[in-house]
């Protein structure tokens, strides 16, 4: 039976989309739709895919957009899925195999379950890293969500969950955002639907350490601004403040960490400073107090050095 629309992201995905339709074709049977949105791709990401749906039976839509954003590029399918679930993978990342009809069946298992949550591997550089399987999540929905963005329960990706559509309705991505506006979606959601989980992989999440940490690096004060104001607007759904200045302070530690790691010590205690006044787990204060440790060590010893190279 139809059940599913995939919706698919892509800009410039020549070089991967291929693989990743091929990999959503042993699920044809339960997929009704595949929604590519081309966002202003400047490579034959279309051509490609038609050619690859079209050899493999696959009912691909092509849907042109402009957004230049991964979520808004979401959005514009989101507004025109047909089937009762919601499936969502980027243009770079893999399904594997059985994964849907397995998040379908936990579906008929928990008929009162609005989202199924499987787990999924992580590929870091193209090197398999650990699996990501769910755990910790209750009956209790707004819970769920809180727990979600503070980081206390495991995470989510895009490619790793079954929403039905009515859930979704008129739920949107944040747009204009540099990062975590998938976090925010998944909120929303977790807010006012009941989850069930399985177990097992569902898809290969593909991680590029360079692009990944590129986002935090372009106007990070500016960027940080704009994500924090879509964070804070999650009150309306009834998440506490609490949870979301912990999130501020997990996002904030990540952009040190990176800022760090580049060598832009003032920028990384700027957002280090951001991260240690906002509540958190043991484990984040005791990271917190590790790095501003070395970024003073970094500093102080960086000095003499500066110095003795202005003498030569």
């Amino acid at each position: 039976m139809k059940a599913v629309s995939v919706v698919i992201p892509a800009h410039n995905a020549a070089t991967t989309i291929a693989t990743t339709l091929a990999s959503l074709r042993p699920e044809i049977d339960v997929i009704g739709e595949i929604l590519l949105v081309d966002d202003a791709s400047l490579d034959n990401t279309t051509d490609v895919a038609r050619r690859v749906a079209s050899q493999l039976g696959l009912p691909l839509r092509v849907i042109a957009a402009s957004c230049r954003d991964s979520g808004g590029a979401r959005n514009v399918a989101l507004a025109e899925v047909r089937f009762p679930w919601v499936y969502m993978i980027d243009a770079d990342d893999l399904h594997l195999e059985g994964g849907l009809r397995s998040l379908l069946l936990r579906s008929k298992a928990e008929p009162k379950a609005g989202m199924i949550v499987g787990g999924f591997r992580r590929r870091v550089d193209g090197e398999d890293r650990q699996i990501k399987v769910p755990s910790g999540y209750t009956a209790a929905s707004l819970d769920n969500a809180s727990a979600y963005v503070k980081g206390d329960i495991r995470s989510v990706a895009v490619g790793s969950v079954l929403v039905a559509r009515h859930i979704i309705g008129e739920t949107r991505f944040p747009v204009g955002l540099a990062y975590d506006e998938d976090t925010l979606f998944w909120a929303r959601l977790m807010s006012k639907a009941s989850l069930a989980m399985i177990p097992q992989p569902v898809m290969i999440y593909e991680v590029s350490v360079e692009r990944s940490d590129n986002r935090f690096t372009v106007n990070p004060a500016r960027r940080f601004l704009d994500w924090r104001l879509a964070l804070h607007r999650l009150v309306d759904c009834g998440l506490p403040k609490a949870a979301l200045k912990t999130r501020e302070g997990l996002v904030a530690l990540k952009i040190a960490r990176v800022h760090y790691a580049r060598g832009d010590m003032d920028t990384a205690a700027r957002f280090l400073a951001i991260a240690a006044a906002a509540p958190k787990a043991r484990s984040e204060t005791w990271r917190c107090m590790r790095y501003r440790f070395k970024i003073a060590a970094r500093k102080r010893f960086s000095l003499p050095q500066i110095q003795w190279q202005g003498a030569l």
